[in-house]
């Protein structure tokens, strides 16, 4: 056994065959990391807009604008270098052509002159999209040219099933209204407000058209909302464990803005990921299922293969010497 296991271990080092075992490389492919922000240092300058504040450069790379006639009118997210993913009312209320639209992407101040501009070939809304309910609300758009990511420009991650309970930090942005009485307070700068995940129960006793696609966020007794024209904008969250953000939720809709005990309502994300792959597909540009990561549990076991040192490192050729060493007294003594 001692000798067989130097044989697996050398051979893995040197990349032959042994008996039936034989190293495979694994491939991979290039996918761009989602939910990183290179970035951005930290840090809040702080501003009013519904009890919210102005967003650092590079906080939220995944929010883009969506305007038509070069007006922002809904927000939105990149989840990969074709596809934006936003609210289907957005759309549903006027007819909009995609040569209409455009995505604003790249700035965090839309009145800059460094703002990417991309076109719209097509606009998908949910088959089941209900106005009267707001069930359903989501929407992809496909760009006209593919976004080269940079540190102003990164996807979201799209969890897969997780618990609700695993979210450490919540934040939702946008350039929406910041007085819920004044539809000319649109700010050009990116506002951002914290936000936390309420539970579903209790929130469909004050929203009873709360369907199981949607879910409830805000904070309580305070006035911290999203706003009109920030509908379709991403609610994105991170976990205690690691540092990658993911989308949770899509703004959709609410009673009012800012009013206290009173949260916003979204569309839950992760009840599309079928959705997305098949629409996807069926365009042309298809998603990729690992662009879908789930996020890592509170408990997680420790991989024991983490703890094997790597073939040629200078603690594999140790142990290499070691089991050489017993494997010598072993036969000889």
């Amino acid at each position: 056994m001692l000798l067989l296991s130097i044989l697996l271990l050398t051979s893995q080092a040197k990349g032959v065959r042994v008996g039936m075992w034989t190293p495979l490389p694994v491939a991979r492919a290039a996918l761009p990391e989602c939910g990183k922000r290179p970035i951005f240092e930290g840090g809040a300058q702080y501003s009013r807009i519904i009890g919210g504040m102005e967003a650092e450069v590079g906080e939220f790379p995944w929010q883009v604008s969506i305007q038509a006639r070069n007006e922002h009118f809904c927000g939105g997210s990149i989840i990969n270098k074709w596809w934006i993913v936003t609210a289907a009312h957005c759309f549903s209320s006027e007819e909009l052509l995609p040569t209409d639209l455009s995505v604003v992407l790249g700035s965090n101040d839309l009145s800059s002159s460094s703002l990417e501009i991309k076109g719209i070939t097509s606009i998908v809304l949910h088959k089941d999209f209900q106005r009267p309910t707001m069930n359903n609300d989501i929407a992809l758009l496909l760009l006209d040219s593919p976004i080269t990511f940079s540190g102003l420009k990164e996807p979201i991650c799209m969890p897969r099933k997780p618990s609700p309970s695993v979210w450490h930090k919540c934040w939702v942005a946008g350039w929406g209204q910041t007085n819920s009485e004044d539809k000319t307070s649109m700010k050009t700068d990116l506002m951002k407000v914290p936000m936390t995940i309420m539970d579903w129960e209790k929130c469909s006793k004050a929203f009873p058209k709360l369907t199981k696609n949607m879910l409830c966020a805000g904070y309580e007794n305070e006035s911290f909302d999203a706003c009109q024209g920030d509908s379709g904008g991403p609610l994105v969250c991170n976990t205690e464990s690691d540092k990658i953000w993911y989308q949770v939720g899509i703004i959709s809709w609410g009673k009012s803005c800012g009013q206290k005990n009173m949260p916003g309502i979204y569309t839950l994300l992760e009840n599309y990921n079928l959705w997305i792959k098949k629409v996807t597909e069926i365009e042309g540009r298809p998603f990729n299922a690992e662009q879908m990561r789930a996020p890592p549990n509170k408990k997680q076991m420790r991989s024991h293969a983490a703890d094997f040192p790597e073939p040629g490192s200078p603690r594999f050729w140790i142990l290499i010497l070691l089991l050489s060493y017993m494997l010598f007294w072993a036969i000889f003594y």
